[in-house]
């Protein structure tokens, strides 16, 4: 094994900073483990200038949300001629949007949820689809703005301007029915999936705190499902990679109703930069498959130099 000097490029300034910190220094820690050089490489407006001083041999993005999961940063990177890891600039922008990642996949038969697009100012005239039903921004990630609207819940009803959720932060906002069930979650790493898992909140929704923070969720792998839905959430896992155009790792996000049996699977998101924090699910499932944390960053890293190598 050669060694590199790798610019692992972090934090920035989206919702997700903290996590991604907590990646990026993660992913340094075993770089420097494998006897590479590292630079770690907190992002600002100013980074290009940064990136073109250091000319590192590979750029490791440990970025999370935008601009640097969107195709933002990407464009940047592509611009300046280096080789970085993860997805490109047109597989960022397609999977970051939900609408479009649902244009991309479902007329290739990928399962996801209905739904629509809807004004913020609207919600408070009406509810866009019969409750339950879920609104969440159509480009964050991890999480972040999610709302399950029932009959019961606080918001009023129609939802009122002063309840707090994410009409108060975004101008749109995408509206799912709610898939009543379990949360599934898979990893694919180049064309292998690597297995899936339930998660399990303490809350009974796994929203942001219920990721990032140690006890709040219960990570059952393998999930204790059908082998038919395991097989499914897998092959739809490296289906959506494949059509996506997904390089490096990925992690498809489930819910299914297990009500409904294979008819109740449904795919809610790609994520193209998955976590690699101590609680991020792509680690935890490659150490269950027996791939080590620094073993899998090192993946990564050779995945990104021989798509390069290959004109990718």
């Amino acid at each position: 094994m050669s060694k590199l000097h790798v610019a692992v490029l972090m934090g920035g300034w989206s919702n997700e900073r903290e996590v991604s910190l907590m990646s990026g220094n993660g992913v340094a820690d075993a770089l420097e483990s494998l006897g590479h050089e590292v630079s770690r490489v907190d992002m600002d407006r100013g980074v290009a200038l940064k990136l073109a001083e250091l000319k590192p041999d590979v750029v490791f993005n440990a970025l999370h949300g935008t601009p640097g999961e969107d195709g933002t940063v990407q464009g940047m990177l592509d611009l300046m001629g280096l080789t970085y890891t993860h997805s490109g600039l047109v597989t960022s922008v397609i999977a970051i949007d939900k609408q479009l990642t649902k244009q991309a996949l479902v007329p290739h038969g990928i399962p996801m949820p209905g739904g629509r697009m809807v004004r913020t100012d609207e919600l408070y005239q009406r509810d866009p689809l019969p409750r339950p039903y879920v609104l969440k921004p159509v480009n964050e990630g991890s999480s972040v703005g999610v709302a399950i609207v029932t009959s019961e819940s606080n918001y009023s009803n129609p939802i009122s301007a002063q309840a707090r959720g994410p009409w108060q932060e975004f101008d749109e906002l995408l509206a799912e029915p709610f898939i009543r069930g379990r949360e599934l979650t898979c990893a694919v790493l180049g064309d292998r999936a690597l297995g899936v898992t339930e998660l399990k909140p303490q809350s009974g929704f796994y929203d942001y705190d219920a990721k990032y923070t140690d006890g709040l969720t219960e990570h059952v792998f393998p999930a204790q499902i059908p082998d038919e839905i395991t097989d499914a959430c897998m092959r739809l896992s490296v289906e959506a990679h494949r059509l996506l155009g997904c390089k490096g790792a990925s992690r498809s996000d489930f819910r299914w109703d297990d009500s409904q049996g294979a008819d109740g699977l449904f795919l809610l998101e790609v994520n193209t930069q998955p976590g690699m924090t101590p609680l991020s699910l792509v680690p935890e499932q490659a150490r269950h498959c027996g791939i080590s944390y620094p073993e899998l960053v090192q993946w990564i890293v050779d995945e990104a130099l021989g798509a390069a190598g290959a004109g990718a």
